[in-house]
């Protein structure tokens, strides 16, 4: 009896988890365009680690394109798209200054297409898994390059790319300010 009530837990677990995620995506997008202090530390930090993460990325995508076709191309598209992104995001984004801090407020049109996008992403890819696991086929969609588990490294490149231009940027702003 009491084995039965593992799979009963872990079933419930993915309930909770399925039902509550909209309101984490909710939660995600509020808190993302939400005025914010822009700390030197944490900003220099989040700069720094973006530098070393958009190595790594490169190298394991590709790493990657030894099995997965087209990983590493995608990926370098993924963070010029971000890139330009985050340049834009940049450009949208409401900097106010008190004093010698800084506060920012990003631009609340690509906090939501940044979200939309992740989750458009993952319910393409539960979609993929049930028509898989059904029909023991692939989805037929209208642009089979979605369906490519190369896009997954574009979709990663492209939010790398837009959080290390912004963090960046920021950075450079917040230089500015103190020089002044």
């Amino acid at each position: 009896m009491p084995l039965l009530l593992v799979p009963a837990l872990i079933l419930l677990l993915v309930a909770l988890v399925l039902l509550l995620w909209p309101l984490a995506l909710w939660q995600r997008y509020r808190l993302g365009k939400a005025r914010r202090r822009a700390l030197p530390w944490v900003v220099a930090l989040n700069a720094w680690a973006s530098g070393v993460s958009l190595p790594l990325f490169v190298l394991a995508a590709w790493i990657g394109a030894q099995w997965i076709a087209g990983a590493a191309a995608n990926a370098l598209a993924g963070l010029l798209a971000g890139g330009l992104v985050g340049l834009l995001g940049l450009r949208l984004a409401r900097f106010e200054r008190e004093g010698a801090q800084l506060h920012v407020t990003p631009h609340p049109a690509i906090v939501l297409g940044l979200t939309v996008l992740v989750a458009a992403r993952v319910l393409l890819a539960a979609g993929q898994a049930w028509h898989r696991a059904w029909h023991d086929a692939p989805l037929p969609l209208p642009c089979p390059w979605l369906a490519d588990p190369a896009s997954l490294w574009a979709m990663a490149g492209l939010l790398l790319g837009c959080h290390a231009v912004q963090a960046w940027g920021l950075r450079r702003r917040l230089r500015a300010l103190r020089a002044r």
